[in-house]
C-alpha cells in the first residue's frame, strides 16, 4: 500500500527552524528525540594529495566504525578518463588523507557504498560527456587497501541484460550480501533496481521508465533500514519509493524534496539530499537536505542549501551525504565541487 505526503504540509514548518540557525529535533535511537543543530564548520573538507583541487563529486560513505568518511571525486575536473589521479579516498575525520587508489579505472565515480567487511562498492555511471570505448558501465568492489576484487557488469559496455548495466548510479549490499544496482543515471539509463546474489550471479530486476509506482526516471540513490526494507531515491520523480527485497513496492513519499542522495543511519534515522529542486524541477521545494525518520516518514530537521543560485535555477548543494560515529553530516557537491562537513552540535 503507498503512502503519499504533502510536501508542503510537512516541510515548511521545520523550515523556519532551520533557516533561524540550521536547527531541529532530528530522530535519535528508539523511539525518541533529540535537539539537534548543525554547524557547517567547512565548505572545503578533506585536504587532496598534491595540492589538487576537487573535481565534481557525489560519491561518499562512511567506514564501518564511522571514524572514516571515502570519497571519490571525478579527478580535479568532471570526468577522471585520461586523468592519472587517484579518485578514490580515505580521509579520517579531520579530512587528512589517509590513502588513495583508482588511477585509470573509473570513468565517472557516482555512488559509492563500503559493507560491514570495509570493502569499497564504486558505481561508474559513465557520465554525459562522450567517453571512449572500454570505460564505465560497471560496479567495482574494492578492498579497504584497494585491491581489485571484483567488477560487476562488461566494463564498457552498456545493457540491459542479466550481465551488463547502463549508467549505474549506485549499488548497497544487503546484511545477507545481496547486492543492488540503481541502473541507471539520467535519461539514458536503464530505470531499473538490479538484484544479484552475493556471489554477483542475477536474481532480477524491478522497473521502467515511468511515473507509477514501481516505475523509474533516474534512480540515483540507494539506502536500507534496519527492517531490511529499500529505500530508492527516484530522483527525476521528485519521491522516494520503498520496495522490499523482492521489489514489491510498499510506499511512496514525495516529502524529502527530489533526492539525489540517501543515507540511513543504525538508528534509522534518514538522510535525504536535494541538490536539484528549483523553479523547473520540483518547484516551490527548498532544496537542502532533509532528515528524517525512515520508520514513520517524518520530517524533523532541514539543513537549506548553503549557496543557492540567486534564481534558483540550477544544481548544487549536497548530492551524496554521508553520516560519522558522532553524527556529523558530510555533503557531497558536484555543482560547487567540494566536501561540506556540518558539525552536529
Amino acid at each position: 500500500m503507498s503512502r503519499r505526503f504533502s510536501t508542503t504540509a510537512l516541510r515548511a514548518p521545520v523550515l523556519i527552524a532551520a533557516f533561524a540557525g540550521v536547527s531541529a529535533c532530528a530522530q535519535g535511537a528508539a523511539d525518541a528525540t533529540d535537539e539537534v543543530s548543525y554547524t557547517a564548520a567547512d565548505s572545503a573538507w578533506g585536504a587532496l594529495p598534491d595540492g589538487r583541487a576537487y573535481g565534481a563529486v557525489s560519491a561518499i560513505y562512511p567506514t564501518p566504525d564511522g571514524m572514516g568518511i571515502w570519497v571519490a571525486e571525478r579527478c580535479g575536473a568532471n570526468l577522471c578518463v585520461d586523468s592519472d589521479v587517484n579518485p578514490v579516498m580515505l580521509f579520517d575525520l579531520d579530512g587528512n588523507l589517509v590513502r588513495s587508489f583508482g588511477a585509470g579505472m573509473i570513468a565517472w565515480p557516482h555512488g559509492m557504498f563500503v559493507g560491514d567487511d570495509g570493502n569499497v562498492w564504486v558505481a561508474d555511471a559513465v557520465g554525459y560527456a562522450p567517453v571512449p570505448e572500454g570505460w564505465g558501465h560497471v560496479i567495482y568492489e574494492f578492498s579497504p587497501e584497494g585491491e581489485l576484487l571484483r567488477t560487476l557488469g562488461r566494463k564498457g559496455v552498456a545493457g540491459s541484460g542479466e550481465d551488463t548495466f547502463t549508467k549505474p548510479s549506485d549499488v548497497l549490499v544487503a546484511p545477507d550480501g545481496s547486492i543492488f544496482v540503481a541502473d541507471g543515471h539520467d535519461a539514458g539509463g536503464n530505470n531499473r533496481i538490479v538484484k544479484l546474489a552475493a556471489d554477483g550471479s542475477f536474481l532480477l530486476a524491478w522497473g521502467e521508465t515511468g511515473e507509477a509506482d514501481g516505475e523509474f526516471q533516474d534512480p540515483h540513490a540507494l539506502a536500507m533500514d534496519s527492517q531490511g526494507r529499500l529505500f530508492v531515491g527516484d530522483r527525476g520523480n521528485s519521491r522516494i519509493q520503498i520496495f522490499d527485497q523482492d521489489g514489491n513496492h510498499l510506499e511512496t513519499w514525495t516529502h524529502f524534496g527530489r533526492p539525489s542522495g540517501l543515507f540511513i543511519d543504525d538508528h534509522d534515522v534518514l538522510y535525504a539530499a536535494d541538490s536539484e529542486s528549483n523553479t523547473r524541477r520540483n518547484p516551490g521545494v527548498t532544496r537542502g537536505i532533509t532528515i528524517g525518520s525512515a520508520r514513520t516518514g517524518e520530517v524533523t530537521t532541514f539543513i537549506p542549501d548553503p549557496e543557492p543560485d540567486p534564481d534558483n535555477s540550477g544544481t548544487s548543494g549536497a548530492e551524496g551525504i554521508a553520516v560519522d560515529a558522532h553524527g556529523n553530516l558530510y555533503g557531497a557537491e558536484v555543482g560547487p565541487q567540494t566536501v561540506r562537513k556540518y558539525v552536529r552540535n
